[in-house]
Formats: structure tokens, C-alpha cells, sequence
């Protein structure tokens, strides 16, 4: 099974607005609550995926039981540890007419030590069953930068990350499998301007050289870039017919890739199949929520180049 595991889950509110104005009163033409930030998204993408997996998050107050309740209508097994804080809400703010996509982020509550080390036990615990492990999302405030490298020491199971800043320089000693920050986390974890690519791709072959085994770099419906020891690739994703809601694509291109990893498959193929799997997400209205068959489809005509 595939691990996935988070310590910043959100409930998610989705609001649609035909148009929305701001500074105005704006009433939503459709709305909609879901499970919802990177380490939920992962897992409720990796259960549309159909295939073996298993969720670790913290989660608390009142969204609990709505989240535990969608997990289990997906059939999608999970571990929550419980929190004193409760889970944050984040909302979506979808505007058909301007074809415009805002995120409101509440940052996650802090976690106690003894919630941080419940984690870290059963983390420990599930990842001795698991084939493939994603480590995903932030950090709450409090917890040490270390904690992802600290999980990983000492495992040999592909492994991709989604993480940032201090927390991804940390974790490259153990040489992950995959790290697929967007252009943007790319910069803030290394402090510096990535304007052009020839910077962009200085970025990615250092992080190649300080331990990771492979690196993405995901430009929304742009080409994306594969950097490994071997060589350097651009791959081109399917076209989509409509942009619905482009959250958690990120989300869904790391399930996809744990998942091919998981099947053995070499990590371009993966990453294709990561690609059909945010291409899929796009065209959907609530995150993750995938269709397999759809996912093959369009992964099979991701365009694979070799750059010079």
C-alpha cells in the first residue's frame, strides 16, 4: 500500500460566483464542502486510483466527523490523531466569468508534542506495510523543520515529497525518490530569483547534487520538468477540454506518481501517469475526486522530450 502523510489536512468549502466582485455583497451560484488539503487530497485520489492505501493525519474539532465520514464513503482506510485545535477551513473562490481562482488559507493549528510524537509512532508503524510513501503539505508553527527527514531515515521504499523550504533541504540526505515543489517553492526554498529557466534548471540539477534522485517541477498547464542523475526531460500534458477547479492538481500529481512508483514502473512513466492525474483533477469541481480510467487516457498522451 501507499503511505500518505500530512500534518496540515483542511476542510475545504468550494464557492462558485458568477461573477464575483470584490468589496461587494457576492452570493454564490453553487457551493460545496469536501476533505481537502494536500495530505487528504493525496489519499482520497490514491482511493479514486483504486489501489492500496492509507492516510496518516491529524485532524480536529468539528470537521472530524465529516471527514472521517468521506473517508469512509470512499472506502479510502485512514489514521487520524486526534488534536486539540481544530482542523482549519480553507475556501475556494471559483469565478466563471473572469476564469478566476482564489484560495483562502487558514494556517493549521499548532500540534502538543505528545500529538506530534502519536504521529510520528504510527507513521512508524504503517510505513513497514507500505510499497511507496508520500510525505506532503506544511508544517504547523512548533514543529521542527527535521520532522519529514526524521521519518524518512532509514527507508528504502520510493518516496515523493511535496514539500518546501527548510523542511525539503532538510529531507534531501535521505535521497528521496522524487521532490516535486512548482516553480515558486522551488525559489523560496532556495532563496533566490528562478526568473529564467537557465536558473530554473541551475535549481534543479543542485538539488539533484544534494541527494534527491529525481526533481519536478510542475508549471500548471504548462510543460513540466524532470530532472534526474540521467538527464533532463519536458513533459507536455494532455490537452483538457475546461479548467473547473485547478486545487489540489499538485496533490493528485504526486498520488499519481507514488502510485506508478509503486507498481514499479521508471519514473518518467510515473510521472505521466502523475500528469494524467492532475489533468483529470482540473476538469473536476471538488479536489482528487478521479476517475482511473480517465487518468490512463490522458497519461498516455503526455508528450515526453529530451532537453539538450
Amino acid at each position: 500500500m501507499i503511505l500518505a502523510a500530512g500534518l496540515t489536512p483542511a476542510f475545504q468549502q468550494i464557492l462558485t460566483f458568477e461573477p464575483f466582485v470584490w468589496g461587494e455583497v457576492n452570493r454564490a451560484r453553487e457551493s460545496a464542502w469536501c476533505a481537502s488539503g494536500k495530505v487528504l487530497n493525496v489519499g482520497v485520489a490514491l482511493a479514486h486510483l483504486q489501489t492500496p492505501a492509507h492516510t496518516l493525519s491529524p485532524i480536529g474539532g468539528w470537521a472530524r466527523e465529516p471527514i472521517e465520514h468521506e473517508f469512509r464513503q470512499w472506502n479510502a482506510p485512514a489514521t487520524w490523531i486526534a488534536t486539540a485545535a481544530p482542523t482549519r477551513v480553507c475556501t475556494t473562490i471559483l469565478d466563471r466569468t473572469q476564469q478566476q481562482t482564489t484560495e483562502l488559507v487558514q494556517n493549521a493549528g499548532q500540534l502538543t508534542p505528545a500529538e506530534l510524537a502519536e504521529f510520528v509512532r504510527a507513521f512508524q508503524r504503517l510505513v513497514t506495510d507500505a510499497t511507496a510513501v508520500v510525505l506532503t503539505g506544511s508544517l504547523p508553527a512548533g514543529t521542527p523543520s527535521t520532522i519529514f527527514a526524521e521519518l524518512l531515515a532509514g527507508q528504502t521504499i520510493p518516496s515523493v515529497l511535496d514539500i518546501r523550504g527548510p523542511e525539503l533541504l532538510a529531507a534531501l540526505a535521505q535521497r528521496p525518490t522524487l521532490i516535486k515543489p512548482n516553480r515558486e517553492e522551488l525559489a523560496y526554498t532556495l532563496g533566490r530569483s528562478l526568473d529564467t529557466d537557465d536558473a530554473l534548471l541551475a535549481a534543479m540539477r543542485e538539488l539533484i547534487t544534494r541527494g534527491a534522485q529525481s526533481v519536478l517541477v510542475s508549471q500548471g498547464g504548462r510543460p513540466a520538468l524532470l530532472a534526474t542523475h540521467d538527464g533532463l526531460w519536458q513533459l507536455t500534458p494532455a490537452p483538457v477540454a475546461a479548467v473547473v477547479n485547478p486545487i489540489g492538481c499538485g496533490d493528485c500529481l504526486a498520488a499519481g506518481v507514488a502510485w506508478g512508483l509503486s507498481r514499479g514502473l521508471p519514473i518518467i512513466d510515473a510521472v505521466a501517469l502523475g500528469m494524467g492525474a492532475a489533468a483529470d483533477n482540473v476538469s473536476q469541481l471538488l479536489p482528487a475526486r478521479l476517475d482511473r480510467a480517465r487518468v490512463e487516457q490522458l497519461a498516455a498522451q503526455v508528450q515526453v522530450a529530451a532537453v539538450v
